[in-house]
């Protein structure tokens, strides 16, 4: 009889489709299943397994029909699918449980979707899985059948499964994975037990060495006493199991046998690979066929091994004690992040303490996967897992999976960045799945598409899991925050691990201590890298440019107070004086160490690219990364001899991905303000316009090159023989070297390639060589009709000379910053030329500075005529470059020659003055060099566009204390960056001017051009005042000191005015305002006092006005406060003393009170700090009688001095 028809004569069909259900399955059993059971018949035939195909149809139906317990029909909505459709059709992940009703079904996915709300449950599909489980590559188990195999993962296999045909009744197809190819990630979970298909066997026992089983106690002293070809069965608890490993090709993993105290370890390799996804911690398990064997590289040096013949058996209870072993650790179901659950402190370094792990196990389910690369992920939402120190999983952990983990470490507070609680496995911790997830993985994040290579840097550096929990979370965000450009050329987790190896290591890169695998899976007392952590706030954080610009220009409101932008004697200004000292204002905050206040309590970082400036505003440098980019002002040191801070000049540094770990970030705050006097500070309603602008400061020096430009690596090797990079492969080279390892697969030549260049093709341009002479500030100039992005008009331009080293050259291919070529040098031909920069071409302000070498690169261009300037037709095409004129085109490029260069072409230094030198030289023009004491806004008005138009008054100074005062006129200049306090400048081009009394100043021309060369505190400084004698002060006829403190005593009062004045015109101010064109209602008190003062060298006249006038007559806060309200009602009070006996004919008390309380100004020896008054009398002639005979003689005036600051002697306040 036909076999097919004989089976389907074995059941009732009540239709046809049941008939049709019956002859598919059949066919199915007969081409797929059937030739993989007949293959291995010779194996199973003493087991008496039925491996006819109509037998083992009628085996599969009728295992099918008692799952579904239901005998009178048939499922035929579901089908059988073979291996090779499923993974060919399927693509999507799915589940499939034949018992399931409609209302199961749904029930279960609430259920799934509840515990995880944000994932979804995975959808149903009626298929059949059938097949054989056999053993796979690398211990793993694998469904077959005659189309091919897939893994396939099991909670708790059994070993009876392998080997036999099997029925799945419930399981998860998952057809993709983050990790290796994609035929390596599809797999099949197998929730609960398969069905098999056909009768067991009967376990059979190995024998030991007295033909029986012994325990744990006794196998220990067959390891103290080994006896060849002797084999041994051993039963016992499964006290730890560690991963798989793979060392030298040679795949093994370990555990440990325990018997209450006392544990053995048994090695397992070869063919018993398997064995892994049986062996779990807590059972009772018996091994048998075990030799005594030697392990090299440990010094417990001997091991039970498995042999060819050796079996497992689960579940054995022979032998052994019926309490399990009272060091196997409990479960943790739950855990608080108290200060109990915290480590003991062992040992403080640097401000970071060090702690010490603890080794617990827990049980959780998985409800974030952070990074499967990277092996972290979150456990029941509060608890971080890291698995990067053991080999990959060879199934990922998924959202929903419950786990079970044996001899994890516990730390707390590792990383600012992670939950404070974190589990770390090692090489003697397991994982294991103890529930396959019901829901499906969300779609993958935007990310490192090889963060698998972050275990691979941390098994070749081993790092601390600190700085590797760090090293992920900025992969993560630099996935973010970088440009896609940047994200397809170079591997973020390269970036990363330079970063942190430069962070945390100084940049050293060092290698870590090598782990030492078997100590650490078999040692005790157990030590590994994660025994012990650091704890500290030291961490860096990475903030993207968008972030940071946000976070500043909220904390730049934020952190306004109005009131602590006036000066202490506020009370006493005036509207105007009012509104122009909240004009301007500034505010700092530093990277490192972070301010107190500030938006981030950790060191800061940024990572970006650096670029020429693209808003035609902003003349300075820009950091710009995928979110944004940020205004910088920026300094480097100079190559000379002396090597100091200069504006930076280097233009390989555009184009570098860096790193910048310390900066000054500046907010520079401009409001229009009409307020009536300072009581109103807080109606803002009195502020028409505010507006501020956020950039960074900082130096290159700070900065570490990620992915240096092509022009960088010229100068690399030009300056640096061997770089960081080079030297940190070689080391990593010759430590692989050592361990026999093959460097050509080494992680650290993908660190090393990763972030390097790509070479740009051949392109045949035109160059010639230039130093900068003399170069003009940029402003909005006529700029005419000869540009062709733009119409003619007003643009910002600028312009320099600069002398031709030699020819034009025409070149194959861009020759950047290589070092100069005798064919580019010519003295016979070195002329000048005038370069004229407009439109896009301004943005190489910056980075061109007189002085200095650079090659002017015109691209794509093989005409040598495009660089000779205008052409004069009486010049030969040679002496084309004297006196030419050339616009610099938007394509063409400058770079920077600073390599040694020939005698001929090192340019003389400019002169740069200094602040002395500028008052005591009689040029017109000067150019000069110095610090930034205060910056005050004197014009304030606001355009059309609302961009803010303030002159600026600056007041600088010089190492001398000599000081004078710049005003610059920004209506029509780009408003310049770093004009801050504490800040040094070069300013060239700028008129130098005195006064009608002739203090000497400086005002600013449309040449005139501002540079910050030095970095500082960005705070008021003012230069300190000498010591200085009335008499060799009063004698000195030039601008030697403009500041000075005298020490001395007053001899008396010649003027007190106390007055309520009008905040807005001044007048006296009664009830109301005495003008009666002004309808004021705000007053202000106002007070001024004139001194005669001597410090037996010479005499003064000393003014003083606002608090310090309240100092000087020693009035307390609150004596002031009565002092403002008897004069309330006056309205004002002046006293003229007459005389030095101060005699008074007025009957006013409040008069003869201030009377004596002037007199006792020539009791109290004070210091003031002065300023000298710009007019200053002439000498007086004057006549003394002595008898009957008149002398006339010519005397000094006294010198007139402006009282800045009093300081009382202690005791005399």
């Amino acid at each position: 009889m036909d076999p097919q028809q004989e089976f389907l004569d074995r059941f009732r069909t009540t239709g046809e489709a049941e008939s049709i259900w019956l002859k598919d399955i059949f066919r199915f059993i007969s081409e797929f299943i059937s030739p993989v059971v007949c293959g291995s018949a010779e194996d199973h035939a003493s087991s008496g397994e039925a491996v006819c195909p109509g037998q083992l149809s009628v085996c599969v139906v009728r295992t099918i029909q008692e799952q579904l317990s239901v005998t009178h029909s048939l499922p035929i909505s579901y089908r059988p699918v073979s291996i090779l459709e499923l993974l060919s059709q399927q693509h999507m992940a799915c589940v499939s449980n034949l018992s399931w009703s409609t209302n199961l079904q749904r029930a279960w996915s609430e259920e799934a979707e509840l515990r995880l709300p944000s994932h979804r449950a995975l959808p149903r599909v009626h298929l059949l899985l059938i097949g054989c489980l056999r053993e796979g590559r690398g211990g793993e188990w694998r469904l077959m059948d005659a189309s091919g195999s897939i893994r396939c993962d099991c909670v708790c296999p059994a070993p009876v499964w392998l080997n036999r045909p099997v029925f799945l009744p419930h399981w998860n197809y998952i057809p993709h994975h983050a990790l290796g190819p994609e035929e390596d990630g599809r797999h099949v979970e197998l929730v609960g037990s398969p069905v098999l298909l056909g009768p067991a066997s009967e376990p059979g026992w190995g024998a030991g060495p007295g033909g029986g089983v012994v325990g744990v106690r006794e196998a220990i002293s067959f390891l103290r006493s080994r006896t060849r070809g002797q084999r041994l069965s051993v039963c016992g608890y499964v006290g730890l199991v560690c991963p798989l490993l793979v060392v030298s090709g040679t795949s093994f993993f370990c555990f440990l046998l325990s018997d209450e105290r006392l544990s053995v370890p048994v090695l397992v390799k070869g063919r018993q690979l398997w064995w892994a996804q049986c062996v779990c911690v807590g059972q009772s398990v018996c091994v048998t066929a075990l030799r005594v064997c030697m392990l090299r590289g440990w010094r417990g040096n001997r091991i039970l091994c498995v042999t060819d013949s050796s079996d497992i058996h689960t579940h054995y209870a022979q032998h052994i004690h019926n309490d399990s072993p009272s060091h196997t650790p409990s479960l943790l179901v739950s855990h608080t992040n108290d200060g109990e659950a915290e480590p003991e402190e062992d040992a403080v370094q640097s401000a970071v303490r060090i702690k010490l792990s603890r080794v617990i196990s827990y049980k959780g389910t998985v409800t974030e996967v952070v990074s499967e690369g990277a092996g972290l992920y979150v456990i029941d939402g509060t608890v971080g897992l890291c698995v990067a120190y053991q080999p990959a999983l060879q199934r990922g952990l998924r959202a929903g999976d419950s786990v079970e983990l044996h001899h994890v470490h516990f730390l707390y507070g590792s990383c600012p960045d992670f939950p404070p609680s974190i589990l770390c496995t090692c090489l003697r911790s397991s994982i294991r799945v103890t529930t396959f997830s019901k829901v499906g993985g969300l779609p993958p994040d935007v990310g490192c598409p090889s963060d698998g290579v972050l275990p691979l840097l941390l098994l070749e550096t081993n790092v601390g899991v600190s700085e590797y929990l760090w090293t992920c979370h900025l992969s993560s965000q630099l996935s973010h925050s970088l440009a896609p450009s940047v994200v397809q050329q170079q591997c973020v987790c390269v970036l990363s691990w330079k970063i942190m190896e430069f962070v945390w290591r100084g940049g050293g890169g060092a290698l870590g201590r090598r782990r030492d695998i078997y100590s650490e899976m078999l040692d005790q007392p157990h030590t590994c890298p994660v025994t012990q952590y650091g704890v500290g706030s030291a961490a860096h954080q990475h903030v993207s440019v968008a972030a940071l610009t946000q976070a500043l220009q909220d904390h730049c409101w934020a952190s306004l107070s109005l009131s602590a932008l006036l000066p202490p004697d506020a009370a006493s200004l005036s509207s105007s004086e009012v509104n122009s000292a909240l004009a301007w204002s500034c505010t700092t905050l530093t990277s490192d160490p972070p301010m107190e206040g500030g938006p981030w309590q950790r060191p800061l970082l940024l990572v970006g690219m650096l670029e020429l400036p693209s808003h035609k505003s902003e003349l300075v440098l820009q950091l710009r990364d995928g979110t944004g980019a940020l205004a910088c002002v920026v300094t480097e040191t100079s190559n000379n001899e002396e090597g100091g801070q200069g504006a930076a000049f280097n233009t390989a540094w555009i184009g570098c991905l860096v790193c910048v770990h310390k900066f000054t970030m500046v907010m520079e705050r401009f409001i229009q303000s009409e307020f009536p006097s300072y009581q109103y500070l807080d109606q803002h309603t009195f502020i028409t316009h505010r507006r501020c602008r956020v950039y960074l400061q900082f130096s290159l020096d700070h900065l570490y090159i990620l992915s240096p430009s092509v022009a960088m690596v010229s100068y690399l090797q030009q300056n640096r023989p061997a770089s960081y990079d080079e030297v940190t492969r070689r080391e990593h080279t010759e430590e692989r070297t050592r361990r026999g390892e093959d460097s050509s697969h080494s992680v650290s030549s993908l660190s090393a390639t990763a972030t390097h260049p790509a070479c740009t093709g051949s392109r045949p341009c035109v160059s010639m060589v230039i130093r900068v002479e003399e170069k003009e500030g940029v402003a909005w100039r006529n700029v005419g009709a000869q540009l062709r992005e733009q119409q003619a008009g007003v643009g910002l331009s600028f312009s320099l000379r600069a002398s031709v080293i030699g020819p034009v050259i025409s070149w194959g291919r861009d020759p950047r910053n290589e070092s100069l070529t005798d064919k580019e040098v010519d003295t016979q031909q070195e002329g000048q030329v005038v370069l004229v920069f407009s439109g896009v071409a301004v943005r190489w302000c910056p980075l061109l500075h007189p002085g200095l070498c650079y090659r002017l690169t015109a691209v794509d261009n093989e005409d040598t005529r495009v660089l000779f300037g205008c052409p004069d037709p009486g010049r030969s095409a040679s002496q084309q470059h004297h006196n030419s004129t050339l616009l610099v085109q938007p394509g063409w490029r400058f770079h920077t020659l600073t390599c040694p260069l020939l005698k001929h072409t090192q340019a003389p230094s400019p002169a740069i003055l200094s602040v002395s030198d500028v008052i005591n030289c009689r040029s017109e023009v000067v150019c000069f060099q110095a610090l930034v004491c205060d910056r005050i806004s004197l014009v304030d008005r606001t355009s059309d566009s609302g961009d803010r138009k303030s002159d600026v008054r600056l007041t600088v100074c010089d190492q001398t204390g000599r000081s004078l005062q710049v005003y610059l006129n920004l209506s029509h200049i780009a408003y310049p960056h770093g004009l801050l306090p504490g800040n040094t400048l070069l300013l060239s081009a700028f008129q130098r001017r005195a006064s009608r009394s002739g203090n000497v100043y400086c005002s600013h021309l449309p040449i005139s051009s501002v540079t910050v060369i030095t970095l500082g505190q960005t705070s008021s400084i003012q230069p300190s005042a000498p010591m200085m004698h009335l008499g060799e002060w009063a004698a000195s006829k030039q601008q030697r000191c403009s500041v000075g403190q005298v020490r001395g005593h007053g001899v008396c009062f010649l003027f007190l005015q106390l007055q309520w004045s009008c905040s807005l015109c001044g007048g006296v101010f009664l009830q109301s305002c005495s003008s009666p064109r002004c309808c004021s209602t705000s007053s202000v008190f106002q007070s001024k006092a004139k001194v005669a003062f001597e410090d037996g060298t010479g005499e003064a006249h000393v003014w003083f006005s606002g608090v310090l006038v309240r100092h000087l007559l020693g009035f307390s806060d609150i004596q002031w406060e009565g002092l403002q309200s008897a004069l309330r009602v006056r309205g004002h009070l002046r006293l003229y003393p007459q005389g030095r006996n101060l005699v008074s004919d007025s009957d006013d008390s409040l008069v003869h009170f201030l009377l004596s309380l002037c007199g006792d100004v020539s009791c109290r020896q004070v210091t003031l700090t002065c300023r000298k008054n710009a007019s200053q009398r002439s000498e007086e002639v004057k006549r003394f009688t002595r008898g009957d005979i008149d002398f006339l003689t010519r005397m000094a005036p006294p010198l007139q001095l402006t009282c800045v600051e009093v300081s009382h002697p202690a005791g005399l306040q």
